[in-house]
Formats: structure tokens, sequence, C-alpha cells
């Protein structure tokens, strides 16, 4: 499971491929958040013909929903690796909607796992796009989990899953063959341990998150 993470850096340090095709106002208004939850604004990169940072819903609203606001449904923010690609809600999305969220530690039982150098890594995801019968969309992503590996085994029995720097665009592109689908489920392996550690937290604080409720603009054809 992946139920809380934080991206605690400069704008400057984002990932290059995040600061190509920025949402207006993204810069000025950037801030670092220590603590992102379910239901949040998130950072997203995507592919749709060309690559692009978004802001959306962290909770994944299926296209077909007929209210996307109801709190009653439930909104998966995890989906098993595993079975992506079989399950329905997720099925479509897997084929044409995989993408990439940028953090710099996430956490689980009161650790923080984080690079032991601190530089921001991806948690891979896939999204959706919801749309009301006027035209208004909505946004909105989960992250996907595998098993633990040696590092997180001790503290959960799910980890999210971590795309390598250098495989963003494959892992985001636009898939439309089973082969290359195949090919994409080799990147949802544990990652080596090794540069990474785990460091007890005492307390989880709030983020400022008025620089993305204002960037979340429902928008109309």
């Amino acid at each position: 499971m992946c139920g809380r993470y934080e991206l605690k850096t400069q704008f400057k340090k984002l990932p290059c491929l995040l600061r190509k095709e920025l949402p207006q106002n993204f810069q000025e208004n950037f801030s670092s958040q220590e603590i992102i939850r379910p239901s949040d604004p998130v950072i997203v990169l995507k592919n749709e013909g060309k690559t692009s940072t978004s802001i959306m819903i962290w909770g994944l609203i299926s296209q077909w929903s007929k209210d996307p606001f109801n709190t009653v449904t439930p909104r998966p923010f995890n989906a098993r690796s595993e079975t992506v690609m079989k399950k329905k809600i997720f099925r479509n999305s897997w084929n044409y909607k995989r993408c990439l969220l940028p953090a710099t530690a996430f956490f689980e039982k009161g650790y923080r796992i984080r690079k032991k150098d601190s530089t921001p890594f991806w948690l891979g995801g896939i999204w959706s796009r919801w749309m009301s019968l006027d035209g208004s969309e909505l946004e909105s992503c989960c992250v996907l989990t595998t098993e633990p590996n040696e590092l997180i085994k001790p503290l959960h029995n799910r980890m999210p899953v971590i795309i390598p720097n250098g495989l963003e665009e494959k892992w985001i592109m636009q898939t439309k063959n089973k082969s290359e689908l195949n090919e994409l489920e080799t990147l949802l392996k544990k990652w080596d341990h090794f540069d990474w550690m785990a460091e007890p937290v005492r307390r989880l604080n709030n983020s400022q998150m008025n620089f993305f409720n204002s960037l979340i603009i429902e928008k109309s054809n």
C-alpha cells in the first residue's frame, strides 16, 4: 500500500520532464509538500500524444461515474500491479493512461522511505478522465503497488511501484499492442533497495494545498 508520500524539493530540482509542459501558473505557485494524502491534488506526468504535467485528484474516479464528488463511492488510490490489467475499473487506464507521480519519500508504519541522496523518484500509476454531459473534465489517478523488497518487507506487505530514471517516457507512452504492454510488465518488478533507506518519523504535518487547489479547474470543451 502507498497511502502517504511527500515531494520536498525546489521547482528547479524537479525532474526535467515535469518542467517541459506545465499548467498555467505552476512555477510561480509551486511549493514543497511535506505530506500528500489520498483525495489531495497531486502532480502527475502523462502522455496524450506529448509529454505534459497535470494536476489530478489522488483517488481514481471511473469515467462512467455519475457523480465524481460522491464521497460514499470508493476512489481507489492504489491498484495491485498483478491484476491491474484484468479489472474493469483499471484496464483501460493500464492500456492507454499510465502516469508517473514525483516523490521524494513515501511513508509506511511511521517510517519515511527515501533515496539516500534525497533526490526525487517516480511512483508508477494510472489515470482516468471523467467528463460531464456539459463537457467539464476531472482527471484522477492512483498508484500501482507490488510485493515488498527486503527494505519494505518488515514494514508492510505491499510497496509502490518505482519506475527507474530513464524509463519515464516508455512508461507513459500510449501503448497500442499486447507485446508492448507485456514489455511494460517487466517494469513492475521490485526496485533495488541498496540506494534507499527507511528512517523513523515522529509526526507527519499537513501540506499547504492552496497551490494545487488553485490549479484544479474544470475544463470545458
